[in-house]
């Protein structure tokens, strides 16, 4: 059976008893793995609670915050956690976002460098190396696979050559090999075998038979993530250069969201996100496989309905 996940989030503050609701259902479905997201709730901690409640799904984060753990505290949980699951931990991480952190007081200062060696210390901790720390914690009983998100190809060759992979999230279809490759070439330089450079793709899913409808639910969701620099830097080497200057300005100027999502280009929605009726959503799963990604991740979001209700409706649509 070919690998494929779905990930939850916590941008809405989904209570953990439904995350594991969630976890129990796709694991029925036959789901290779649950992940979780980290905005309003703790990526690890509902983890550790799906964790407790499944048996054979995997868990684990897509994607933790850096900014919010020490990589010691990170090494840890990941790994009290996975001894609970009794081996079925996935570990992503990524650098967050300038705005986001600024709002809560914490300084994000070379954040690439940052992530390079909180990866490297989080690896070594899970396998027991010395990092010179007062305590020296035991290597999990389990490989633990690390990845580290990617939206640029600098990113990604941090996952190359620090981690076990790459977590790309809202990559155009076109961009999705470019990133792949990054990782796969770091990968080689430092002498790990770039064939086992992992991709897992979180990708935006909007399940519904009016296409219409689906499309403008892909639209406001993209001119969300479109006031965050990060994911505008991606987007512009994707080619849409002239929309996220347009709508940059816009967030500035205005903060209006829907506006936002009116310079959305069809294009775009196309490129980044499955959307519209199931056999549409399949073949366009399949685009992204072609791609490079190893295990497509649906991020399900509403289209005129309650996010919970919609991923309970994903994973009976779209089950393996």
């Amino acid at each position: 059976m070919r690998r494929f996940g779905v990930v939850l989030s916590t941008v809405t503050e989904g209570s953990p008893q439904e995350f594991i609701d969630l976890g129990k259902l796709a694991e029925d479905q036959g789901f290779e793995a649950v992940l979780v997201n980290e905005g309003k709730g703790d990526a690890l901690a509902c983890a550790e609670a799906i964790a407790l409640s499944t048996s054979r799904i995997k868990v684990g984060t897509n994607i933790a915050n850096i900014y919010f753990r020490h990589p010691f505290l990170t090494a840890l949980t990941a790994r009290a956690i996975d001894e609970i699951a009794g081996g079925r931990v996935v570990l992503g991480f990524g650098m967050s976002h300038r705005p986001l952190l600024e709002s809560l007081g914490i300084k994000m200062e070379h954040p690439r460098e940052y992530m390079r060696t909180y990866a490297r210390t989080v690896k070594k901790l899970l396998t027991g190396q010395d990092i010179g720390a007062f305590l020296r914690p035991r290597p999990s009983a389990h490989p633990v696979p690390v990845y580290v998100a990617a939206v640029t190809t600098e990113s990604a060759e941090v996952g190359g050559e620090e981690a076990d992979g790459i977590m790309p999230f809202l990559p155009a279809r076109t961009y999705l090999p470019k990133l792949v490759a990054a990782a796969k070439a770091a990968a080689q330089r430092v002498g790990k075998d770039p064939n086992a450079v992992d991709c897992i793709v979180s990708i935006p899913t909007f399940i519904s038979d009016d296409l219409a409808q689906a499309r403008s639910a892909a639209r406001y969701n993209l001119a969300f993530f479109a006031q965050l620099p990060f994911y505008r830097k991606q987007w512009r080497r994707c080619g849409f250069v002239e929309e996220m200057n347009a709508i940059q300005k816009l967030w500035q100027e205005r903060g209006d969201r829907k506006a936002a999502a009116a310079l959305i280009p069809d294009q775009m929605v196309d490129e980044v996100c499955i959307f519209g009726p199931v056999s549409q959503c399949r073949e366009q799963l399949e685009a992204f496989r072609e791609a490079g990604a190893a295990m497509p991740v649906l991020a399900v979001s509403p289209v005129n309905e309650e996010r919970l209700a919609a991923t309970r409706k994903a994973l009976h649509l779209l089950r393996p």
